[in-house]
């Protein structure tokens, strides 16, 4: 695929499509940093899936190619094909994004993650673009110093009209923060699609390859330092019975790999590389317990999915997954400590010991999707991005 394979389409040349008794909705961009399946992306491609049948005109770009997974999506573009590697190459990305952000001319730009926030909205304003939503979908750990200070620099001073988080946890990160940045903070909980599979465990370890009569961990993550797999790979030595897989693709491979063969359990630790949305409930439905011991996290999807799927989970013990990893019914986890795989490991063997503990923890994840409706979400952005777009830059005024 060469770069600018795919390019902007001109909005004079966007026919209508008829939708009775919908109002006419904005023509949004998503701006996200690179293609690839994981949560970030994962949370813009539902956006854009539900609020498109309500009369949005809806287009995703991403500033470079990182893999296929996007390649055959409707109405994206891709600034680069490869990440700017110096600072010449940099310019030259920065200004071809304004020139395609002005191209596609959408009437209000949502931004993700951190550097989707930092280059896409002044981007997004260079380009004329009047209604800027950021959303702080990266955890604070993921930004260094001078990404912070852009960041609340662009929120004291407009350049995002209103800031989304997806958990009371992200929002308390800011607390520090000027009252010029912290007053458009609007949390939007995160929505998500069952995850459960028509499989059986069997059908599903067969999909995969995965053996069959063992008891199998796993996780799915973009291999990443900070998702700290190697506390789920450091835990096979205590049980010879016990495999693990790791659905997801990232820089951190080679080093979880170089892991799992120096602690001698490499033929224990199963790769699927990028896995698509719809493949992730398959491979849920092959697991035994879910293990997420990220350092880092705003949201937690992947184990939120993994519990309503019905899966026990263990995860580590920091305070964002004890917000959502909860319901009316208690915990749908066990916690842990990512700094000692040890106590990874008791929880495990508690739930491997403890059936009535592992239905418990079950039951209660079954009830997470009410709490996290698809629904409420779109509904939510729905009215935001509405809000947004009314609202005048001379009166200041914010949705709340």
């Amino acid at each position: 695929m060469t770069e600018f394979a795919k390019v902007a389409t001109s909005r004079d040349d966007v026919a209508e499509t008829p939708l009775t008794g919908l109002k006419p909705r904005p023509r949004i961009l998503f701006i996200q940093t690179q293609a690839e399946n994981a949560g970030a992306q994962e949370i813009s491609r539902l956006l854009g899936e539900g609020l498109e049948p309500r009369g949005y005109d809806v287009h995703h770009l991403f500033f470079y190619r990182k893999t296929d997974a996007f390649d055959a999506a409707p109405k994206t573009i891709f600034c680069r094909d490869k990440r700017p590697g110096n600072p010449f190459s940099l310019l030259i990305f920065f200004i071809r994004l304004v020139f395609q952000i002005r191209a596609l001319k959408p009437d209000v730009v949502l931004t993700f993650q951190h550097y989707g926030n930092l280059f896409g909205a002044p981007a997004a304003r260079l380009a004329g673009v009047r209604h800027v939503i950021a959303n702080q979908v990266s955890a604070q750990a993921t930004m260094n110093d001078t990404i912070r200070k852009f960041d609340k620099f662009f929120g004291k001073i407009g350049l995002f009209d209103v800031i989304t988080v997806n958990s009371v946890d992200t929002a308390g990160e800011y607390a520090d923060f000027p009252p010029a940045y912290t007053r458009r903070i609007i949390h939007v909980p995160h929505g998500f699609k069952d995850k459960r599979s028509k499989l059986t465990k069997l059908a599903a370890r067969k999909k995969f390859k995965l053996p069959e009569g063992v008891i199998l961990l796993g996780s799915v993550a973009r291999l990443n330092p900070l998702k700290r797999l190697d506390v789920a790979i450091k835990m096979l030595p205590y049980n010879d019975c016990w495999h693990l897989v790791l659905g997801g693709q990232g820089p951190d491979e080679m080093r979880l790999r170089g892991i799992a063969k120096g602690l001698g359990v490499e033929d224990r630790v199963h790769f699927t590389g990028e896995m698509e949305s719809n493949e992730i409930g398959d491979l849920l439905a092959a697991m035994d317990i879910f293990v997420f011991p990220t350092e880092a996290e705003t949201f937690g999807l992947a184990a939120v999915e993994a519990a309503q799927a019905g899966l026990p989970v263990v995860s580590n013990d920091i305070p964002v997954l004890r917000e959502v990893l909860q319901t009316s019914e208690g915990p749908c986890s066990l916690f842990a400590n990512s700094d000692n795989p040890e106590s990874f490991v008791t929880q495990v063997r508690s739930l491997l010991t403890d059936q009535d503990l592992a239905r418990q923890l079950v039951s209660s994840g079954q009830k997470l999707k009410a709490i996290y409706s698809m629904s409420a979400m779109i509904d939510r952005y729905d009215k935001l991005i509405l809000d947004v777009a009314e609202a005048t830059k001379e009166s200041g005024e914010l949705p709340v």
